[in-house]
């Protein structure tokens, strides 16, 4: 028996071959059993829209984009009841979620796996009263990266224009005196950079270590770097973090289902990538088990 797959395309993630792609890719989940309908999103929130709309009338939702277009769709799927399961066919730059679940890149290939895998659950977050998102929220030094690089450098130089980005921004890294409120303490301290994440890969290039992270725990990994005092301090926080040690006085990690930061004034948060406002405080909630991904 057919099964409807409601099918959500950005047009204009990673190099822009999203539309060029998916034929194929179509024609697996066809033989699969799938009837695909396609949704285009034209602007930012629109994939939330349509899967509030219409995600209910389908048996599965699948995503074709990168993590902005991702987002969007967990954040519709996550205020859903019982909502259908959701299938990935990464696009995009980073594509940090589809390194956390292992899923393919190659579009015929990520189509097999919605058609073939199995669906398994994992943990949304949700930001203040009504914002979501599916792998990380963060503040501080290069956050402001992902979106302040102009899509067409994205598309045409990858990760590396993640970095030339990130260098412009040397000279004007700001520290933020905050107080960090979790499950188990309260942490103050003048911070360079915090993210709250459920997710195993940042940018595509920092991996967090898969020992004691689980998508589907309840918890998030809360990282804070504080600010350091000179070059030296500096250096150890850049070792420390390609080391993956987050256990020592400059960069700690801890896990928590609730976190809370109190700033003295708003402060620039992004959501998966995407700007996500500023904000003088900032509650999030673990919501456990909201989605459920073909993997």
């Amino acid at each position: 028996m057919s099964k409807k797959l409601m099918l959500i395309l950005n047009p204009a993630a990673g190099n822009g071959n999203g539309v060029f792609s998916i034929g194929p890719a179509m024609e697996v989940l066809y033989r699969g059993g799938y009837i695909p309908t396609v949704f285009y999103t034209t602007e930012a929130g629109e994939a939330t829209r349509l899967v509030l709309k219409h995600a209910m009338e389908y048996d599965c939702v699948t995503c074709v984009g990168g993590d902005g277009t991702l987002s969007e769709t967990v954040a519709g799927l996550a205020q859903l009841d019982s909502p259908p399961p959701l299938g990935y066919i990464p696009q995009g730059t980073a594509n940090d979620v589809a390194s956390s679940l292992n899923l393919p890149r190659n579009p015929v290939q990520a189509a097999k796996t919605i058609v073939n895998g199995k669906a398994v659950k994992q943990d949304v977050g949700k930001f203040n009263e009504s914002d979501y998102f599916t792998y990380i929220a963060a503040f501080g030094a290069f956050t402001e990266v992902s979106y302040e690089t102009p899509r067409e450098n994205k598309q045409t130089l990858g990760h590396l224009a993640y970095v030339l980005q990130g260098m412009s921004q040397l000279p004007k890294l700001n520290s933020y005196p905050t107080v960090v409120e979790y499950d188990d303490g309260v942490i103050s301290a003048d911070l360079l950079f915090g993210s709250v994440s459920n997710t195993k890969s940042v940018g595509g290039i920092v991996k967090l270590k898969k020992s004691g992270i689980e998508l589907n725990d309840g918890l998030f990994e809360v990282v804070l770097v504080r600010n350091p005092t000179n070059v030296i301090e500096m250096n150890k926080i850049a070792s420390t973090i390609l080391l993956q040690n987050f256990s020592g006085s400059q960069v700690m990690m801890v896990q928590s289902k609730h976190v809370k930061f109190t700033f003295d004034k708003p402060v620039k948060w992004t959501r998966d990538g995407e700007a996500g406002g500023a904000h003088q405080e900032v509650v999030l909630e673990n919501m456990h088990s909201a989605i459920s991904f073909l993997i």
